[in-house]
């Protein structure tokens, strides 16, 4: 088997990795001081890289290692969060559809694109057609500059509704708070605000552009889709639910099940009498009377036989529908519906209980249809519209390599609550450097089979040409946007660290991001009543000179991470140790040579 990959390059750069869990090579590379690690923590974090390069053929795995010594690929098999590297794919599809407005309306008289209507809440629609309205002949490129150079708010005091419910964001520092920066900037600095407003204006694109927008849904009670929107939004947070519970009560028994229920129950015996015939309808009284006698926590009121006689007819088969039940109980009715539906059918998976349930979760949200309050119903359609348009700006990610099945639909996604994959982030890059189009991935070269037998079979990559997936202007756009992370922003730390022996210094752009990944328990006034790290990392993805690319993770799992402050400040200070290493392989007219391999 011929690989693509570099061996030579690869046994050092695995080598380099590994020596990094040694304090005295930690410091000569410059691994300590602020943001970084200290001399004790070393051995405790782990490095993937991943380095490509691009051909005529196709884009070669040149080097792909880490140094967890398990086969574990936290480059192409992890789902992680790595934080402010979203920023770079919200980008990406905001230039994308400033590129699609262009493309729309450039050419047209300024008379016919002041006809042209525009919800108001559509920004970025409006923002193309006022400056083509100003200025008639204004090329793509052009377009492309001008829209880096919007200006959007820095503040964090503005609650925003997304994922279904309020809520607020925080910049990496205070002192970005009171800032307006361009959208250049704010990629060049990591300011998180602006990208939340960009992605919000994304939303809203997607939700009220084109001929059936959602305006007059909103704005209209008696709209004749908003019964539709409203049996989409009970079916998917129907769901929801339903999942959060399952998860609940997997792997119990159903004594566990009823015994973790009642855990979370204040046991009045009204409560239970509501629980106990919705679960078990069948139930003869006396054993009723037992099971009310042995949970309820009455003490002003003596259960008498009359008293449960009474109880045990009023919240019989249906005296009551399940919203009522639930609503006596102060449960979720789905939960109940759920530990009813197990008892009855103990082998059942989720999909099973999602296709059983469908009446039911109509049923559990059939207020929405019947309250007087417009606005309850609104915050419901806009959610629904809010999953809608990620379902599409889901489209333009996958269509540039992301990985994953769907996005999490909230704003959150821009500071990377969706997760995303190291080498999933490099093939962006690749697309970038490769001036928008989507070039193949090769690792194998040959392969031969029997050799000098019979049976004797050779194999080489099928000739395969790249599709265009960006413009050529959003590539050159995105390109030197990034180029400025590094000239100084987050990552200047590296710039100038790629020179030739004449002086020249590689060009080089990337987007840094950090991820620290907690369970957050939550109490009703907003504030945090206990957080339970799960990982912290730190990414940065980059192009170097003409033709390579790629990804360096620092990745620390489980809950010794609550222990690490590092931010993406570590994987540029050690791609920076790694110059000495790789700048043999980055000249101009030197490509790496595939190796044999078995």
């Amino acid at each position: 088997a011929d690989t693509t990959l570099n061996m030579p390059l690869q046994n050092d750069v695995s080598r380099y990795l590994q020596q990094l869990a040694d304090p005295t090579f930690a410091a000569q590379v410059g691994l300590f001081g602020e943001r970084l690690l200290s001399p004790e923590k070393t051995g405790d974090v782990k490095y993937s890289f991943t380095l490509f390069e691009k051909t005529p053929e196709g884009v070669k795995v040149r080097v792909q290692t880490d140094n967890t010594d398990q086969p574990f690929d936290i480059n192409e098999g992890s789902k992680l969060e790595l934080g402010s590297t979203a920023k770079l794919r919200v980008l990406t599809t905001y230039l994308e559809v400033i590129a699609e407005l262009h493309g729309r309306y450039a050419g047209q008289s300024p008379e016919a694109l002041r006809r042209v209507e525009v919800a108001a809440q559509d920004h970025l629609s409006r923002w193309v057609l006022d400056q083509l309205i100003a200025k008639p002949e204004q090329n793509l490129r052009d377009t492309l500059e001008a829209a880096l150079e919007r200006q959007y708010s820095a503040s964090p005091y503005e609650t925003f509704f997304t994922g279904g419910g309020a809520h607020s964001f925080s910049n990496f520092k205070r002192e970005d708070n009171a800032r307006i920066p361009t959208l250049r900037v704010a990629l060049q600095e990591s300011i998180n605000l602006p990208f939340i407003r960009l992605l919000r204006d994304l939303v809203r694109y997607s939700t009220y552009h084109g001929a059936n927008n959602s305006a007059a849904l909103l704005q209209d009670d008696q709209h004749p889709l908003r019964a539709g929107y409203l049996k989409r939004f009970a079916d998917r947070e129907g769901t929801t639910f339903l999942l959060r519970f399952w998860r609940k009560y997997q792997g119990q028994s159903a004594q566990q099940r009823l015994d973790t229920f009642l855990e979370g129950l204040r046991p009045t015996a009204v409560r239970l009498a509501a629980v106990h015939r919705y679960l078990m309808p069948e139930v003869d009284q006396a054993t009723f009377a037992t099971f009310i006698r042995a949970h309820a926590n009455d003490k002003a009121e003596k259960l008498t036989d009359k008293k449960l006689q009474a109880l045990y007819l009023d919240y019989g088969p249906g005296a009551w529908s399940l919203p009522d039940q639930g609503y006596i109980a102060r449960v979720h009715p789905l939960e109940l519906w759920l530990l009813g539906y197990l008892i009855e059918n103990p082998q059942a998976t989720f999909k099973d209980a999602v296709a059983a349930s469908t009446e039911e979760r109509q049923e559990v949200y059939g207020w929405l249809f019947k309250t007087r309050h417009k606005s309850a119903r609104d915050s419901r359609i806009r959610t629904m519209l809010e999953v809608e348009a990620f379902l599409d700006i889901h489209q333009r990610w996958a269509r540039l390599g992301y990985p994953f099945d769907h996005l999490v639909p909230s704003l959150a996604t821009a500071l990377g609550s969706s997760g995303d994959r190291p080498a999933a982030l490099a093939e962006l890059m690749g697309i970038i450097q490769n001036g928008g189009i989507r070039a193949p991935t090769l690792r194998i070269e040959h392969l031969s089979f029997a050799k000098g037998t019979p049976f004797e079979t050779e194999f080489q990559p099928a000739q395969t040409e790249g599709t265009r997936v960006l413009p050529v202007e959003v590539a050159t756009a995105l390109r030197n946007a990034l180029s400025k992370v590094v000239e100084g922003g987050t990552a200047r730390r590296i710039a100038g660290a790629f020179a030739l022996p004449d002086g020249t210094v590689l060009q080089m752009g990337g987007k840094t991001g950090t991820g620290d990944n907690r369970i957050e328990t939550v109490g009703r006034y907003g504030n945090v009543t206990s957080s339970l790290a799960r990982n912290r990392t730190a990414t940065f993805v980059f192009y170097l000179g003409e033709d390579h690319f790629g990804t360096l993770t620092a990745y620390v799992p489980g809950s010794q991470s609550d222990k690490f402050r590092f931010t993406s400040a570590l994987p540029v200070q050690v791609l920076k140790g790694m110059a000495p290493l790789l700048m043999p392989y980055l000249q101009p007219g030197t490509h790496t040579q595939c190796m044999a391999g078995s």
